[in-house]
This record gives C-alpha cells, structure tokens and sequence, in this order.
C-alpha cells in the first residue's frame, strides 16, 4: 500500500504543521505504508520523508527536472524519480499511489490535491483523498467546497469525495492504515 502526500515546501509558521509531518511519515512507516511524495528535501516534504525513513519506511519522490536541479530534491529516499513536467509528475503520483493526503501547504498543495479530486469527481480515478486539518489551517477551504455544495456548483456525492481528519490517528484509523486492509 501507497499514499501520497501533498504538503508545503516550506514549514508554515505554526510548530503544529512541523508535528503532524513528522507524525504521519513515522506513522504510515510504522504501518508498513510506503509514502509517495513531491521529492523535496525541505519544508513539511522534507519532514515527511525524513520521518518514514527514519521509522524503516519507504519512501518514494517524484520531482520535475527544474526542481531537482536547484538541490532540492531528496538524495536519501528509497525511490527519486526526475521526471520533465509538473504534469507528468501528478500523473505518476497517482499512478504510484492509492489514496492522497493534504497536509498544509500553499499553491502547489491546493493545485495537485484537488487535481486528484477532479479526477475522482470525474471517475478517471477511485481513490480516497483526505485534507489533514492540522489545527484548522484547512477550514477556510472545505468551507469554500461546502459553499459550492450549498451553491448548487459540488453536488453532495462530489463534495464527500474529500474527507477531513483532524489528526494522523484519525487517518490511520477511519481509513485502516493502522492494519491491513481487506481485499
């Protein structure tokens, strides 16, 4: 089992994020889950990744050759894939991966997660995606989407297709990381 984690190349200003980075890597390690990242070694990325593999994980980056080149990609993951394009990134996160969370991020964290959610409100992909909402930084956003559910423009199947949890045990529980899923 793979999950993807989409999260900021920066830290963000509050401990919290930093905490819950480093909890989720250690924990999806701990579950035997591989995690499938952006490939950076900085910012809540670079924790992620730090934390799997420091608990015996696998961990497996993909980053475009223009951010590689400017020495952020992660040397130490167990895969590093360089691909060209941002596109041909996404494409290979979700192929490598079965379900993505949302960590705080900013523009780039908005982008590809919910690029995921179109693709499953399209039914291109069947995954599940989860906004992790460390100390509230995601409320304004699932306001927005429950705005456009309200609005007419998300009908109520498309809007539950993203999940919130407001803590690592919550994912690791109500989607079963903690231990094997059943077929």
């Amino acid at each position: 089992m793979r999950w993807c984690v989409f999260c900021g190349s920066s830290r963000g200003d509050d401990p919290r994020y930093l905490a819950a980075a480093e909890e989720l890597g250690t924990r999806l390690a701990q579950a035997g889950i591989d995690v499938v990242y952006g490939g950076g070694r900085i910012g809540l990325m670079g924790a992620v990744a730090d934390a799997a593999l420091a608990a015996g994980g696998s961990v497996i980056g993909v980053i475009p050759a223009a951010l590689a080149q400017r020495e952020v990609a992660h040397e130490g993951l167990t895969q590093l894939h360089i691909v060209e394009t941002m596109h041909e990134r996404k494409a290979l996160m979700n192929e490598l991966s079965d379900g993505f969370i949302m960590l705080p991020g900013g523009f780039g964290t908005f982008e590809e997660f919910c690029e995921v959610v179109t693709w499953v409100q399209l039914r291109i992909i069947d995954k599940p995606c989860v906004a992790l909402n460390i100390a509230g930084y995601y409320d304004p956003l699932l306001a927005m989407f429950d705005r456009a559910n309200a609005a007419g423009f998300i009908n109520s199947s498309n809007r539950g297709i993203v999940q919130r949890a407001s803590s690592v045990e919550e994912i690791l529980t109500v989607f079963r990381l903690a231990r094997p899923i059943d077929p």
